[in-house]
């Protein structure tokens, strides 16, 4: 059973995505808290790996309203936890040309709180174009089957 927290819409529009990944993410209870009532925003976020570790930037997760943290910063970098042998294997698909780790969905899944991580290629200005293009033929096209299926 999985609760959906917030999505990154924009990432799907910007970025090919090439494979994703589940990871979980290293919080403090009153972001956890905060979570559970659906206040994050993946905008902007991304995810590097440093030393053998992944972390996820400017994720923000606003403060929890009856937590005593009150000095805790809701864009900090984030620990995501992965497997070692996952870590190796992203590190060698980063390093290519072009390629990186956009977090796509954040969620609860039981209890615990993941996030889907996808290894990403930056669209071009005329892929974009291309992807707008085949949306709204689609769209007619389902216009158009519905139109006839109602005639």
């Amino acid at each position: 059973m999985e609760k959906l927290i917030a999505t990154n819409r924009q990432a799907k529009r910007d970025y090919e995505i090439i494979d994703t990944r589940e990871a979980g993410i290293s919080l403090l209870g009153p972001e956890v808290k905060s979570l559970r009532e659906s206040k994050a925003n993946l905008k902007d976020s991304f995810a590097k790996i440093e030393n053998g570790e992944a972390y996820i930037y400017n994720l923000y997760i606003s403060p929890y309203a009856y937590s005593n943290l009150k000095e805790t910063d809701a864009k900090r970098r984030r620990k995501l936890l992965l497997h070692k042998e996952e870590i190796s294997r992203l590190i060698g698909k980063v390093q290519e040309r072009g390629f990186t780790l956009v977090p796509l969905r954040i969620y609860f899944k039981k209890h615990i709180v993941k996030i889907e991580l996808a290894l990403a290629k930056g669209k071009r200005l005329y892929d974009k174009r291309e992807a707008i293009r085949e949306k709204e033929l689609n769209l007619e096209l389902r216009r158009a089957m519905k139109y006839k299926r109602n005639r």
